[in-house]
């Protein structure tokens, strides 16, 4: 399984870049390869995706979620994928946001993206392309502030 790490520092407070984050479809105007996500309720989100050059839909469960704090999901369909997504406040108008992801590439084409670290080179340009458009907005475009507890 293919590990991934990022982290990039926004220029906006932690509730911002939370509430944003929590926006879902939006997802695709950030973050490459990323077609649509459908927020099917509080839990499950279906997503549908191109790695490397191949059309992939799968369903995934926030399995937590705390408000200003982290998001962790886990794939239940499709691709076998999880992680977590953290926000640390640095000041009040600066927060660090570090996303931390496991995916099983499937087929040859996705295992040799993985040992060409293209995952890890999307998620971090993804990051980058989150910070350029909050940073350019300066507010979120919506935010779900309900809580997760891992153990439900």
């Amino acid at each position: 399984m293919g590990g991934v790490t990022h982290s990039v520092d926004v220029a906006v407070d932690t509730r911002t870049a939370y509430n944003q984050w929590t926006q879902f479809e939006e997802f695709p105007r950030f973050m490459e390869g990323v077609e649509s996500v459908e927020q099917l309720d509080d839990r499950h989100l279906k997503w549908k995706v191109d790695i490397a050059g191949i059309d992939r839909e799968f369903e995934a469960e926030i399995t937590e979620q705390s408000p200003d704090q982290r998001i962790a999901w886990r794939s239940r369909t499709g691709v076998d994928q999880g992680g977590v997504v953290t926000f640390h406040p640095l000041d009040d108008e600066h927060t660090r946001v570090t996303l931390q992801m496991d995916m099983e590439p499937e087929g040859i084409a996705e295992q040799i993206g993985d040992k060409l670290k293209i995952v890890s080179a999307r998620a971090k340009g993804d990051l980058e392309r989150f910070k350029d458009f909050i940073e350019e907005r300066g507010s979120e475009t919506g935010g779900w502030r309900g809580e997760i507890d891992r153990d439900t």
